[in-house]
C-alpha cells in the first residue's frame, strides 16, 4: 500500500494531537479537583438542571420531561403534543427518554417539523455504534434513507431516490462541500458516530427555513451539546471512553469524551479513532479490495451560557490517512481538514434569534492503493464558509412568523500532477480540472405558521437563493488535451442563478388518536462546480469525474441549468392516545423534476477493453458490455413512491421485560420522461423488521432486513441488475452501573448479498487486470461486534 506519503506530516499531525490530548487532560485533571473539593465541603449538595442544556445523567424520568419542556417553551411557545412526537423516529417504544439532548432553536417546534419528519436520539445512535464508524450507516432505521455505496466511512444518503447533492445535509449547522471529484469526503465522514447527539431527517416536502439548494429532504446532525454545573458544584466533570471490535475486517474504534464545566462555562474534548482492513463477503467468501479505512477525529468546545441564552465554538481536525473505495478508479490517500464553527441563540421579548457561522478547509490526495494497479495522483484543495441569521416571532398566540438570511461560499481547486514516464498521456505538465472554482450562494426565507382551531394548523414558506459561480482557465497535461481546454477556454465562465422556492403544509388532528398532513414544495438546485465545470472528454480524464460507482466517465455542462422540483405528499398517522402503544405512518409522494440533471451519451469506451457481468450469478443481467463517457444535461424526470413507519408495544411482564415490534417498508420508482430510462440507483421495494426486548438494563433485538430484486435498471449507465436478499441482524446491550457492555453479529447467516445502490466492483476487476466482466460489489459477511464504554 502507498503510504510514505503520510510519514511527511506525521511529526505535525502528532504535535497538533499531542496538544488536543494535553488540553483535555488539563482540564480533567483541574476539573477533578475541584470537584473532589467541593464534595468534602458539601457531598449531599444537589445538582438542579441548567435552563438550557438537560444534564439527563442525574435526573429522573420525570424531572427530564420537565426541564426538556422548559427549553421548549423558552423559544416563546410551547409545543403541542403532536408535534413533539412528530420529531421522535418510528422508534421502539420500549425507549427510555434520551440521555443527550440538543438545544432547541429556530424552527424546532410546530409546523416546522413536519410529520415526514424523524429524530434518532441518542439512544438508538448509541445502539448502533458497535457495527459501524459510518455516521452516514446510522440512517439506515429512516423512513425514505438509502445509502450509496462508497468508502468505509463516507456512504452517501439519498432521500426518496433523490441522492447527492439533492440531499442538503447540515453537519452542527454547517454547509460541507465535498471536495473531490468522486464525492470521497462527503459532509457526514466529519462526524464520528460517537460525537452525535442527534440526527433529523426531514423526507420530501421542507419547510423553507431547513431547504435551500436542494430538493430530496434535509439532514441535521448535531454533536453532544456542552453540560454545565449547578452553582453549588463549582466545578462539575464528566466523560467517557468506548472500544469496539468488529471481527470482519479486523475493525477497531475508540473514542473519548471529557468535559469540565462551572456554572456558565463549558469545555470538552471528544476524540475518536477507526481502523478497519477489507471487509469480506458473505458465504465464508473471499475479501472485498479497496474496502479498507483509517480515520482520526478530534474536537474541542467552548460553551458560555447566560440564563437562556447559549453561545458554543467549536474547533475540529479530521484526518483520513486512507480510504478504499471498491466501485472507483480511484481511492483516498489523505484527508486532513480542519472545522470551525460557532453558535449564538438569543432570547428577547420579541422572540428567539439564533445566529451560526462556520469555515471548513479540507486538503484532499487521491491516488491507487495496493489493490489497484498504477499511478495517478490528484489532489483538491476546498474551503466552505458561511453563516445563518434565523428568528422566530410569535405574532399572536397562535401565529409564528420565522425569517432568516444564509450565505455559503465554496472554493475549489483541482489539480492532477504528472506522472513520470507515462508522456503524454499524464504528462509533462499538470492538469488542471478546476481552477480556482467558486461557488456563492445568498438565501433569504420566510415562513408563517397558524393554528386555525384546535385540529387545523398551515404553513406556508417563501425563499429566494442566488447563485454565482465562477472558474478560471484550464490546461491538460499535455498537448493532446489542447482541443477540449481551447474550447472551454473560450467560453465565459460565470453563470448567476436566481432560484425560488415555496412550501406550504397543512396538518388536521381530528383526534387524539390520528393525524393527517398534506404539503406541497417547490425546491431549486443549482449544479455543483463539477458537473458545470469538468471539461475534458478524454476517457482518462472523464473517468475520474462522477460519484455513482458506475465506471463511467463523466463531463460537465457550461449550459445546465438548475433543477425544479415540484413534490407533493400526504401522511396519515394512526396512534393510541399516549403514543406508547402502537404507532403508524403512511406517506405516499410524488415528484415532478423539471431540468433534472442527468446525462447524454457522448461516446464508447469500448477500446478500453473488459465489460460487465453479474459476479456469476445467472439471475442477474447487464444490457451493454461496454464503459462509457457521459455528459451532464438536463431533462424531466419524476419520482414517486411510498413509506411506511410502525411500531407496537408487544408485551410487559414484571419477569421477562417488555417486548416491542418496529418497522419501515419503503418503495420509490424513478423514471427519465424524456428517454424513457429509469433513474439511476433507485432502490427497490424494501422493508426492515425489529423485534426489541428489555429487562432492567439488559437490551436486545433482533432485525431483519428485506431487498427485493433490482431489475429496474439505468440502462444508459450500464447499472447491474441485483437479486434480491433477507438479513438478519442481532444486537445486545447491558449497563451495569457506569459500564455498557454490547455485542452484536451483523449478517447472522453470513448471507452472500449485493447491495442495489453498490455499483460496480472496479477494485475486483482492476486486480483481474481490466479485462473479462465486471460484478456488482458483495456486502459484508458476517461479523462479530463487542464494545464497551465506561462513564465517569
Amino acid at each position: 500500500m502507498k503510504r510514505g506519503h503520510l510519514g511527511k506530516c506525521i511529526m505535525y499531525r502528532n504535535r497538533r494531537r499531542q496538544l488536543l490530548g494535553a488540553a483535555a487532560m488539563t482540564v480533567i485533571a483541574l476539573g477533578l479537583q475541584n470537584r473532589d473539593a467541593k464534595a468534602q465541603e458539601n457531598p449531599n449538595a444537589a445538582n438542579p438542571m441548567p435552563p438550557v442544556v438537560v444534564d439527563q445523567g442525574n435526573a429522573t424520568p420525570s424531572s427530564k420531561k420537565a426541564v426538556r419542556k422548559k427549553i421548549q417553551s423558552s423559544g416563546g411557545q410551547s409545543t403541542s403534543t403532536v408535534s413533539e412526537q412528530s420529531t421522535s423516529e418510528p422508534s421502539n417504544p420500549l425507549d427510555s427518554p434520551d440521555e443527550a439532548e440538543v438545544v432547541s432553536g429556530v424552527g424546532s417546534k410546530g409546523m416546522a417539523v413536519p410529520l415526514t419528519s424523524t429524530r434518532l436520539s441518542r439512544q438508538t445512535i448509541q445502539s448502533q455504534m458497535p457495527a459501524s464508524s459510518d455516521t452516514a450507516q446510522l440512517l439506515t432505521t429512516v423512513p425514505g434513507v438509502s445509502l450509496f455505496t462508497s468508502g468505509g466511512i463516507s456512504s452517501l444518503p439519498a432521500i426518496n431516490g433523490l441522492n447527492g447533492d439533492r440531499v442538503k445535509v447540515l453537519v452542527n449547522g454547517m454547509v460541507i462541500s465535498p471536495a473531490c471529484t468522486n464525492q470521497m469526503n462527503p459532509p457526514l465522514s466529519y462526524i464520528d458516530p460517537s460525537q452525535v447527539a442527534t440526527a433529523d431527517v426531514i423526507a420530501g416536502v421542507t419547510p423553507v427555513g431547513k431547504g435551500g439548494d436542494s430538493l430530496g429532504g434535509t439532514i441535521t446532525v448535531e454533536s453532544l451539546p456542552p453540560q454545565f454545573a449547578d452553582v453549588s458544584e463549582g466545578v462539575r466533570t464528566s466523560g467517557s471512553i468506548s472500544a469496539f471490535y468488529r471481527s470482519n475486517g479486523d475493525g477497531i474504534a475508540t473514542s473519548a469524551h471529557a468535559e469540565a464545566a462551572t456554572r456558565n462555562v463549558s469545555l470538552g474534548y471528544t476524540g475518536s479513532w477507526a481502523k478497519a482492513d477489507d471487509y469480506s463477503r458473505g458465504d465464508d467468501g473471499p475479501i472485498v479490495r479497496s474496502t479498507l479505512y483509517q480515520a482520526y477525529n478530534h474536537a474541542l468546545t467552548l460553551g458560555m451560557k447566560n440564563g437562556a441564552d447559549l453561545f458554543t465554538f467549536q474547533g475540529v481536525y479530521a484526518s483520513v490517512p486512507y480510504q478504499g473505495y471498491v466501485n472507483q478508479r480511484m481511492d483516498m490517500v489523505d484527508n486532513d481538514a480542519w472545522l470551525f464553527n460557532t453558535r449564538y441563540m438569543t432570547h428577547f421579548n420579541w422572540g428567539t434569534l439564533d445566529v451560526r457561522a462556520f469555515y471548513h478547509q479540507t486538503k484532499h490526495r487521491m491516488d491507487m492503493l495496493e489493490d489497484k494497479s498504477g499511478a495517478m495522483p490528484m489532489s483538491v484543495d476546498g474551503t466552505d464558509a458561511g453563516y445563518s441569521v434565523k428568528a422566530e416571532i410569535p405574532l399572536t398566540t397562535v401565529d409564528i412568523l420565522r425569517i432568516g438570511n444564509e450565505f455559503h461560499r465554496q472554493t475549489l481547486n483541482d489539480w492532477w500532477p504528472p506522472v513520470a514516464g507515462m508522456e503524454p498521456m499524464m504528462g509533462p505538465d499538470t492538469f488542471i480540472d478546476i481552477n480556482h472554482g467558486t461557488r456563492q450562494r445568498l438565501g433569504t426565507f420566510a415562513e408563517w405558521e397558524h393554528r386555525w382551531d384546535r385540529a387545523w394548523s398551515t404553513l406556508l414558506g417563501v425563499r429566494n437563493d442566488m447563485v454565482w459561480m465562477d472558474t478560471g482557465d484550464v490546461k491538460g497535461y499535455s498537448s493532446m488535451y489542447a482541443a477540449d481546454a481551447a474550447a472551454f477556454n473560450a467560453q465565459g465562465h460565470a453563470r448567476t442563478d436566481a432560484n425560488f422556492d415555496v412550501t406550504a403544509l397543512a396538518r388536521y388532528e381530528p383526534s387524539a388518536t390520528e393525524t393527517y398532513e398534506i404539503g406541497y414544495a417547490r425546491k431549486t438546485r443549482s449544479p455543483n462546480l463539477y458537473e458545470r465545470y469538468a471539461w475534458s472528454t478524454g476517457a482518462m480524464a472523464a473517468d475520474m469525474i462522477g460519484w455513482y460507482g458506475d465506471a463511467n466517465g463523466y463531463v460537465g455542462n457550461l449550459d445546465l441549468k438548475p433543477e425544479v422540483g415540484n413534490t407533493v405528499s400526504f401522511t396519515a398517522g394512526w396512534h393510541d392516545r399516549a403514543r406508547h402503544t402502537w404507532e403508524i405512518k403512511v406517506t405516499p409522494y410524488y415528484t415532478y423534476v423539471q431540468d433534472y440533471i442527468d446525462a447524454n451519451f457522448l461516446k464508447s469506451q469500448s477500446s478500453m477493453g473488459g465489460g460487465m457481468d453479474m459476479g456469476g450469478m445467472g439471475m442477474m443481467d447487464m444490457a451493454s458490455t461496454e464503459f462509457v463517457t457521459l455528459q451532464f444535461a438536463n431533462h424531466a424526470a419524476q419520482l414517486y413512491g411510498v413509506n411506511v413507519s410502525a411500531s407496537l408495544n408487544l408485551w410487559e411482564s414484571n419477569v421477562y421485560g417488555q417486548f416491542g415490534l418496529t418497522g419501515i417498508i419503503g418503495y420509490v420508482n424513478g423514471e427519465n420522461l424524456d428517454t424513457g430510462d429509469a433513474l439511476y440507483h433507485m432502490m427497490p421495494l424494501n422493508a426492515q423488521l425489529t423485534l426489541n426486548h428489555r429487562l432492567g438494563n439488559w437490551s436486545n433485538a433482533v432485525q431483519l432486513n428485506l431487498v427485493n430484486a433490482k431489475d429496474d435498471v439505468n440502462a444508459l449507465r450500464h447499472e447491474p441488475t441485483t437479486p434480491g436478499y433477507a438479513l438478519v441482524d442481532l444486537r445486545s446491550s447491558y449497563q451495569w452501573q457506569n459500564v455498557r457492555l454490547d455485542f452484536g453479529i451483523e449478517n447472522v447467516f453470513d448471507k452472500l448479498y449485493y447491495p442495489p445502490l453498490g455499483g460496480v466492483d472496479w477494485a475486483d476487476y482492476a486486480a483481474a487486470g481490466q479485462s473479462g466482466l465486471i460484478s456488482p460489489v458483495p456486502g459484508q459477511g458476517r461479523s462479530f461486534n463487542a464494545g464497551v464504554t465506561v462513564s465517569f
